[in-house]
């Protein structure tokens, strides 16, 4: 098993055990909201109803599918994929409980297939965070760009460099890569807004919005991932942005108003399901 699928497994097993609701409830003990108390929801209710012409999703990163299942009430075509066989049995149980149509499937998305559907919309719950190497992380922004409409958005939610987190319990935090490790292992990649900004800007996105760790982005118009940084000030500043610099990048369009603050959806331990 690579580094990012042994955690998943035995943390929703947890939750089976527990008869608990999703990831969140490992990590938070008596965590109050139940399944529909997720972290991303209220970005996704601020974000929706600006972008229009929406109906098919893809959410990779599903766990329990709470999120998925909030797209699904909302009359959208849902598939959502999670790397965890556990996750994907849970939450197919959850969305049958509530009556609700979702393709659910167990799914590396750093080895995607070949896309073979184009989806107006592509969401990341908290799985970013947990993709550390370089080569990994193309690949999973390679495969939701591949599978992104023209006109499609692509919606992220991930934990960011925090000053003041405090790294303990045997873990180790690499200022110079954003790189959490966990008794030397690759754990956890909190990058800046700013290193995140250019790190999408070069895997071919457009940033619309980067909020607290919420990004609104769709497909650049032309193929700019060869030439990232390379056209401007604006740039070449994001290029050299420190993975440790506590200065945030000024993204150019804020899609809705307002902060969507992270609170438990950041806590280190927290991948946010």
């Amino acid at each position: 098993m690579r580094y990012y699928e042994t955690e998943p497994e035995a943390v929703y097993q947890q939750v089976a055990r527990e008869h608990t609701t999703q990831w969140s409830d490992a990590f938070e003990p008596g965590h109050p909201g139940g399944f529909d108390d997720f972290p991303n929801r209220a970005f996704l209710e601020r974000v929706l109803p600006e972008l229009g012409g929406v109906a098919d999703v893809l959410e990779y990163g599903c766990g329990t599918g709470p999120a998925a299942c909030f797209l699904a009430q909302r009359g959208l075509r849902v598939d959502a994929v999670d790397v965890s066989p556990e996750a994907i049995r849970l939450a197919r149980l959850f969305a049958d409980e509530r009556g609700l149509l979702v393709n659910f499937a167990v799914q590396d998305v750093c080895r995607w297939p070949a896309a073979d559907k184009r989806y107006d919309l592509v969401v990341d719950s908290y799985c970013l965070q947990n993709i550390v190497l370089d080569e990994d992380r193309a690949a999973l922004f390679r495969g939701a760009r591949d599978r992104l409409a023209p006109t499609g958005h692509y919606l992220i939610s991930t934990a960011l460099y925090e000053p003041d987190r405090v790294y303990g319990n045997g873990l180790r935090y690499d200022a110079a890569t954003g790189v959490c490790y966990r008794e030397g292992l690759p754990y956890r990649r909190h990058l800046t807004a700013a290193a995140l900004h250019a790190e999408l800007t070069a895997a071919g996105f457009t940033v619309l919005s980067l909020i607290d760790g919420n990004v609104v982005s769709r497909r650049a118009s032309g193929d700019h991932r060869s030439r990232a940084g390379a056209g401007g000030d604006t740039g070449r500043r994001e290029q050299r942005a420190a993975v440790g610099d506590r200065v945030l990048h000024a993204v150019p369009v804020v899609v809705a108003g307002g902060v969507d603050r992270p609170g438990a959806a950041d806590h280190l331990h927290h991948r946010a399901r």
